[in-house]
């Protein structure tokens, strides 16, 4: 029986509508690519690969004589294919006398196999090949004419290599026409890169092309490669390129072809003008890090330790190549547990030299180094200032402070830095590093010379404290602010202009200024420990996070102490104590609170010491003592009354207002609400007038007058919803549940608890409790019903 692709093609079909299978289903079951399977059933492979057979025979389950001629089918066609090569090499006519031979595809010229063997253990990376895939599903018959190329982008690292050659090899039977591959060494300390005429004459060697019949002129020997690839469908692997310009006279013209290049520069250039698809590699997950290591050093010994190889694999910042290094070490030594191992990698300052194996193929410092040596000078140092930033990303503004350059520069340089795949711009204008890059990173940092880089750190802290302190004024103007030194020279703090922006800033750094305040206090920077929190307290109040706060505050009252900076002590103690009754840690409040207040009277700092009564008349109000809080209340008032501070006066007018409703006497609170909407009124407006309407709201309440008191609570739900205070929001929220209770709306009074009940317990505030019996409560009063 004679056999041919088509053939075979036919008899894959059969089988597989035998085993009621799509397409689809048996790419699935194989491992193989949708178009691989399509294109082996129309008999576009010649000569499948055996390993392919095997695959597809074990997803139709073919067994017995069925499985024998359909594997021994596949072979004839392969052997057809070795003989029909040596056959006609042996009668190859002589070249012509022109020296040139014809371009198609010659039946003497040889197959060319370069692909390199592909890495053991490959993990994951599915949503990858599937990419892949679906770019070659667009080269061959009915494509759009142009060669399909994709360009694979990703740090030092990362597997781009073990990537392409695993797929390479998954669809090499689809290019019976061969496989060229080269390693371009764009990034190789040690030897020059390979030029583009390098590579064109080594690809000619491995295509059979005569040495006497390659012209000298680079560029005609870029026009004989792709004359001699016009009739080939090849797979063309193009291995650690540089840039565009050493990958571009590679490309063939046949659309028939696929090129398939691994960079660890971006090649944007390639999708401008050549359409390249474009494909950057990230991390590997945790779950297939661990998968990775587990592979590396067995099943028995991971499932001995699994703590261990989970810290390990995410000490190795899930970077192949620190995996691979790490299961290396541990293979050297099975005696020793994993826990020795993940001892050495916890250390940070030593990380690095125990991710190497002695080699530079082996040694992810000498990888990233590779990359660092390609960048100008300007991206460089921006590079090793980055490794003294604290936080687990950076904006543009905030690196121009670290670098102490412009805007636009930093910009440019931080733009380069991800071009070579050294940092990643994760989120529109913010850019990060994994640990091990910041950990290579900071350790050049350390080699900085210039006085003026070694301010990094200081200028970058005095951008987030400006920044910071001129967010906070526009969040609340009224609260308690303090002295700023000038920022450093070169510092360029952000200016937002209205509460929204200032709003979405701290959003956006919330968790980089929490690293910036560690950092401080770590470096012995007191001065920016204390006075940063303070800068942060307005928006991590609106923000309802007490423990933040708590972790913060806690530092900040360190510093000062260290400093001897009674203000800043007196200052960081009121907001530890407003966290603390925020918690319902009541005595450490009053204790953090009482303090304070005797070191403001110590300043005779009359603003302090108001707002230090402000705070216990909270605490007082929450513990159920309603004359203490109503005495400081009172005290308050009077000492922003004689200072003359009329926004504060009428915020403290509210409080007096509270603790009289508190203690039942609403006409006098309802006094104290209408001198203080009054003052309130003068000034333009003031950003805690909801408060002053939630306060009457509930006055209303108590009176019984229950459609009086929704209205009240619905316009302070709707002053407040625009501030970002998610605790002020819930409590309204409360509020208004309970006034459509008691007006017998219950399915409003229950959406209201719901929406409070949800912000409450993501703040994982201590009065959850309560509207969750709340709704409990008309949960079985509706079902009753």
């Amino acid at each position: 029986m004679v056999e041919d692709g088509r053939g075979f093609g036919d008899r894959l079909a059969s089988f597989r509508q035998q085993a009621g299978l799509s397409q689809q289903e048996l790419a699935k079951l194989s491992g193989l690519s949708v178009r691989s399977v399509g294109s082996l059933e129309r008999g576009r492979v010649r000569w499948p690969h055996p390993d392919t057979v095997h695959r597809l025979a074990d997803a139709l389950r073919l067994q017995g004589q069925a499985r024998d001629e359909f594997i021994a089918g596949a072979g004839r066609l392969l052997a057809r294919g070795a003989r029909g090569s040596s056959a006609t090499a042996a009668h190859d006519p002589a070249p012509d006398p022109g020296g040139l031979p014809s371009p198609g595809l010659g039946p003497g010229m040889p197959v060319p196999r370069q692909l390199p063997l592909q890495a053991r253990d490959f993990i994951g990376r599915k949503a990858e090949l599937d990419f892949l895939a679906c770019v070659a599903d667009a080269s061959g018959p009915g494509s759009s004419g142009t060669v399909v190329i994709s360009a694979i982008g990703g740090t030092a690292g990362v597997g781009k290599t073990a990537l392409a050659l695993h797929w390479a090899h998954q669809v090499a039977a689809l290019f019976p026409d061969g496989q060229l591959y080269v390693n371009l060494r764009g990034f190789d300390p040690s030897r020059a890169p390979v030029t583009p005429a390098e590579a064109v004459r080594g690809f000619l060697d491995a295509l059979g092309v005569p040495a006497e019949r390659i012209p000298a002129e680079q560029d005609a020997q870029t026009g004989l490669y792709r004359s001699v690839l016009a009739e080939r469908a090849m797979l063309i692997v193009l291995d650690n390129a540089r840039d565009e310009a050493q990958v571009r006279p590679l490309l063939p013209a046949n659309p028939a072809s696929v090129v398939l290049i691994t960079s660890r520069s971006q090649l944007t250039g390639l999708a401008v003008a050549d359409g390249a698809r474009l494909l950057t590699l990230d991390l590997l997950s945790r779950h297939e890090a661990v998968e990775l290591l587990t592979a590396r050093i067995g099943d028995d010994r991971a499932a001995a330790e699994p703590a261990a190889v989970d810290e390990i694999a995410r000490l190795c910042a899930h970077l192949p190549l620190a995996l691979t290094v790490t299961a290396a070490r541990a293979a050297t030594r099975p005696r020793f547990p994993l826990t020795e191992l993940a001892a050495e990698l916890r250390e940070a300052a030593c990380r690095l030299d125990a991710l190497d194996a002695g080699e530079a193929a082996a040694s992810v410092t000498a990888a990233f180094s590779w990359s660092c040596a390609q960048l100008s000078p300007a991206a460089a140092r921006m590079f090793r200032l980055l490794g003294v930033h604290p936080g687990p990303d950076i904006s543009v503004p905030a690196a121009a402070s670290l670098a102490g350059t412009g805007q636009p520069e930093a910009r440019r340089l931080l733009r380069e830095l991800a071009r070579d795949c050294l940092i990643t711009e994760h989120a529109p204008g913010r850019y990060a590093f994994h640990d091990l890059l910041r950990a290579h990173a900071a350790r050049q940092a350390q080699d900085c010379e210039s006085e003026h880089d070694r301010a990094a750190a200081s200028r970058v802290l005095d951008h987030y404290l400006h920044t910071a302190a001129r967010a906070a004024a526009l969040l609340r103007p009224s609260h308690e602010q303090f002295a700023l030194a000038p920022p450093r020279p070169g510092t360029c703090p952000e200016r937002p202009a209205d509460h929204r922006q200032a709003l979405a800033w701290f959003e956006a750094e919330h968790q980089v200024l929490l690293a910036a305040v560690a950092f401080a206090a770590e470096t012995g920077a007191d001065r920016y420990a204390w006075q940063l929190p303070s800068a942060m307290k307005v928006y991590l109040h609106l923000r309802g996070d007490p423990q933040a706060r708590m972790t913060v505050m806690t530092s900040a009252v360190a510093a000062a102490t260290r400093l001897g900076d009674v203000l800043g002590q007196a200052m960081s103690l009121r907001s530890l104590g407003n966290a603390c009754t925020d918690i319902g840690d009541y005595d450490q409040a009053r204790a953090h609170l009482e303090h304070c207040l005797l070191l403001y009277r110590g300043l005779d700092d009359r603003m302090g010491e108001g707002w230090a009564h402000r705070s216990l008349s909270v605490l007082d109000g929450f513990q159920g003592r309603y004359a203490d809080a109503l005495g400081h209340t009172e005290q308050g008032l009077r000492l922003f009354q004689a200072i003359g501070h009329e926004a504060l006066e009428a915020e403290m007018l509210n409080g007096v207002a509270w603790s009289h409703a508190l203690m039942g006497d609403y006409q006098q609170a309802r006094a104290s609400c209408e001198r203080s909407l009054a003052l309130i009124a003068k000034l333009g407006g003031c950003h805690f007038e909801g408060e002053v309407w939630d306060t009457l709201g509930y006055i209303e309440f108590h009176l019984g007058d229950f459609a009086r008191a929704a209205d009240h609570f619905e316009l302070a739900l709707a002053l407040c919803r625009d501030r970002g205070d998610r605790g002020s929001h819930a409590w309204i929220l409360t509020h208004v549940g309970d006034a459509r209770h008691a007006a017998g709306e219950l399915p409003q009074a229950r959406r209201a608890w719901q929406q409070a009940l949800a912000i409450l317990d993501d703040l994982q505030h201590p009065s959850a409790g309560r509207v969750r019996a709340k709704l409990a409560s008309i949960e079985d009063r509706m079902s009753g019903a």
